[in-house]
């Protein structure tokens, strides 16, 4: 089983930092995740929200492909309807190119109702658009020649995308499903499926056999490493830090039910695609306890054949640590000594980078990682898989 990250920061206007200082901190979470062995991480993107969201990810995964080496740097997810499908083509590319080839790219139509209205676009627009870009993002990647195209929203005359991929054919493509219909349909185009953190265990369990089937009867084979589950995490020791969990959890999940509803399929297929309905509970979508009991849940997800767990992403690299140090050497294939060394050796060098830096950041992480790593704790860093 991989691990990767999930989410974005904040970046409010009217606020004193700047950008580069909103995201920082971000950046840093990650550069310590891939130190301690995390595989991925996929960025959102969201428009118009008022709340300083990421709205551009490819050009912040451009940024943190500088100041990173293996961490996969997926988009979770691309919104086509929502862009010119030729240039997002060439910009994803860009970001292969320049990272070494270690994009995921994660697709998606839309779902939240307001972002159709501010977009001045309905839903059934959108999936047309969704359709006619994918065609023409697939086809700018794949061909070598020139060529045309004159579809229902966009018109292209003898063009040419660059730079080539470096992926080849191309970067994997990812997409966020929900409903048993979208699963099935994601798994008959041959994408990779994407599923979100607000559904239990149940749910989830429903989703994978249906994934199973699709894949199936699509004639592709079944590989864990082309699911990637979002899942809360928290590690707690004590009945008051499970309690103080269970409500930050509480709080974020009532909050992104009440500014944007729930996501489609999230109470199983029959619910409206509007995402309407009740919240889920503080652990539907999440993994709350100890050490063991993180182990467990996860334990439970890999017999459903999910290969890479998605963690939300936090402000501080404290519980990426802790996990790295308690709960992934439950889930660490077996390895040869040099390669274990060798990674080691590699992960000092780039924490000493990062502790050099200077300033608050640089601080911090001396502070986080410089007092507790020892041989024995380090992890070393993952393997990026074919797909992840």
């Amino acid at each position: 089983m991989k691990f990767g990250l999930f989410g974005g920061a904040l970046a409010k206007r009217g606020s004193k930092s700047t950008d580069s200082q909103g995201y920082g901190p971000m950046v840093e979470v990650i550069q310590a995740a891939e130190a301690l062995g995390f595989s991925s991480v996929f960025l959102v993107e969201h428009h118009f929200t008022g709340e300083g969201q990421v709205s551009a990810s490819i050009n912040l995964l451009t940024y943190i492909a500088a100041k990173t080496s293996t961490i996969r740097l997926g988009t979770g997810v691309t919104i086509l309807p929502w862009h010119n499908p030729v240039l997002v083509a060439e910009q994803a590319v860009t970001l292969d190119l320049l990272s070494g080839g270690r994009l995921d790219f994660g697709i998606g139509r839309g779902y939240r109702e307001a972002k159709f209205t501010s977009f001045c676009m309905t839903r059934e627009e959108a999936e047309e658009r969704y359709h006619e870009s994918l065609e023409l993002i697939l086809k700018s990647w794949r061909s070598d020649e020139r060529f045309s195209h004159d579809g229902k929203y966009w018109r292209f005359k003898d063009i040419v995308v660059e730079p080539s991929c470096l992926q080849k054919p191309h970067p994997p493509l990812w997409t966020g499903a929900g409903t048993d219909i979208s699963i099935e349909r994601t798994a008959k185009a041959g994408l990779n499926l994407l599923l979100n953190q607000l559904a239990g265990f149940e749910r989830t369990e429903e989703r994978m056999e249906v994934w199973r089937k699709a894949c199936a009867e699509a004639g592709r084979a079944f590989d864990p490493m082309e699911v990637g589950l979002t899942r809360g995490m928290a590690i707690t020791g004590t009945d008051a830090e499970y309690d103080q969990a269970i409500e930050q959890r509480t709080q974020r999940v009532a909050h992104m039910a009440s500014q944007h509803g729930l996501l489609p399929g999230q109470k199983g297929d029959k619910q409206p695609a509007t995402g309407t309905g009740p919240a889920p509970s503080a652990t539907d979508g999440a993994l709350i306890g100890t050490p063991a009991q993180i182990i467990a849940g996860l334990e439970r997800f890999s017999t459903m054949g999910i290969g890479h767990v998605l963690f939300l992403m936090l402000g501080n690299a404290e519980l990426l640590r802790r996990f790295a140090a308690e709960v992934m050497p439950a889930f660490e294939t077996e390895r040869q000594p040099n390669e274990i060394f060798s990674n080691i050796f590699s992960r000092r060098t780039h924490l000493g980078r990062l502790c050099r830096r200077g300033g608050a950041g640089g601080l911090q992480l001396r502070r986080q990682f410089a007092p507790r790593q020892s041989l024995q704790t380090q992890r070393p860093r993952a393997v990026p898989c074919r797909d992840l």
